[in-house]
C-alpha cells in the first residue's frame, strides 16, 4: 500500500516548528513538548478551525483557499519566496491537478541551446549552463578552471555535499550549503514526483547527514546573483559576483557567470587563473535525462 505525497502538509509543518512562540507574540509558558508552534496556536492566529489545519498537515484536506494559505504565510512567517511556493503547493495539489494514477513523469531531457553554448566559448569569464536539477550542463574551460567540478556531468548539489575538495574551496561552507539546498527546492517547485528529483534528494539524503538536516528545514530562497568567496588552491582567495540568467525557452536552465569588482586583488587572481588554464576556451555540451 502506497501513500499520497503531501508536500503542502510536509511543509507548513516543517516551517511550525521553526517559529518561536516569541516571534509571534505568544508569551513563553511552562515546558513545551516540541520546537516552535503548536497546531492550535498557528490555527488561532490563522484565522481557521484548529480542526482544519490539522486535517491539512495530514493531508486530509487538499484544496486551501488561497486567503487561508496566505494567512498561514504570514503566521509562519514566511518570506515572499517561500509564500510563493507555499501557493504553488496549493495550487498543484491532488485535488486540484487530478489524479495521476500513480504514474511518474520522465524527467525532461536538458539540452543546452548551441547559441548558449557558443556564447559562453567567447566569455573571458567562468561560465557554465546549469539544469533545473543543478546539473552541470556545459562549462567554459575558466571555470573547470574555477572548479574542476564545473563540468558536464556533475551536479553542483551532490559535489558541495559529498566531494571534500569541492568544500574546501567555501569557506563558509554550511551557508553556501543551506543556500544551495533552498534555491534547488524552489528550482524543482512542485515536481517532487519527478523520478531525476526522488533519486537524488534519496542519495544525498542517506549519504550526508548535513543534507538532511538541511532538507528537513523546507527553506525556500529564489537563485539570486551574490557575491561569493572562493578559496582557490592556485592562486588565493577570490571575491567574485555571481549572476544568474536564466535560459529562454528551456525547462529551467541558468547560464551563470563569475566576475570580479574591477581593480582588485581578485580580478588579477582571476587573470592569473586564466593564464594557468587552458590557452583557449571550450565548452562541452550534454544531455542528461537522470543522475550522472
Amino acid at each position: 500500500m502506497t501513500t499520497t505525497p503531501n508536500p503542502l502538509g510536509d511543509y507548513v509543518r516543517a516551517r511550525r516548528g521553526l517559529v518561536t512562540p516569541e516571534q509571534v507574540g505568544i508569551p513563553a509558558s511552562g515546558v513545551r513538548r516540541v520546537p516552535g508552534l503548536r497546531r492550535e496556536e498557528v490555527a488561532l492566529l490563522a484565522g481557521i478551525s484548529a480542526d482544519y489545519y490539522l486535517r491539512l498537515e495530514q493531508g486530509r484536506d487538499r484544496n486551501p483557499s488561497v486567503q487561508v494559505l496566505e494567512s498561514l504565510a504570514r503566521v509562519l512567517l514566511l518570506d515572499d519566496d517561500a509564500t510563493a511556493y507555499l501557493l504553488r503547493l496549493g495550487a498543484n495539489s491532488p485535488v486540484r491537478q487530478g489524479n495521476r494514477g500513480g504514474q511518474r513523469r520522465r524527467p525532461p531531457r536538458e539540452t543546452v541551446p548551441p547559441g548558449i553554448a557558443k556564447l559562453i566559448t567567447t566569455l573571458t569569464l567562468p561560465a557554465y549552463v546549469e539544469g533545473r536539477y543543478f546539473d552541470v550542463l556545459a562549462a567554459n574551460s575558466l571555470a573547470t578552471a574555477l572548479s574542476p567540478r564545473l563540468t558536464p556531468g556533475a551536479n553542483r548539489l551532490r559535489d558541495l555535499f559529498l566531494d571534500p575538495a569541492e568544500q574546501a574551496l567555501h569557506p563558509d561552507h554550511e551557508n553556501a550549503a543551506v543556500g544551495m539546498v533552498a534555491g534547488f527546492r524552489e528550482s524543482v517547485g512542485t515536481d517532487t514526483d519527478d523520478p531525476r528529483f526522488i533519486e537524488l534528494v534519496g542519495e544525498l539524503s542517506l549519504a550526508s547527514p548535513r543534507f538532511s538536516r538541511i532538507w528537513a528545514r523546507q527553506d525556500v530562497v529564489g537563485c539570486e546573483g551574490a557575491a561569493k568567496y572562493i578559496d582557490h588552491p592556485q592562486v588565493g582567495g577570490l571575491t567574485l559576483n555571481r549572476e544568474r540568467l536564466a535560459v529562454s525557452g528551456t525547462a529551467g536552465q541558468t547560464l551563470v557567470v563569475y566576475h570580479p569588482d574591477p581593480d582588485t586583488d581578485s580580478a588579477d587572481r582571476l587573470t592569473l587563473l586564466n593564464h594557468l588554464g587552458p590557452s583557449s576556451p571550450h565548452t562541452t555540451n550534454s544531455s542528461l535525462t537522470g543522475p550522472s
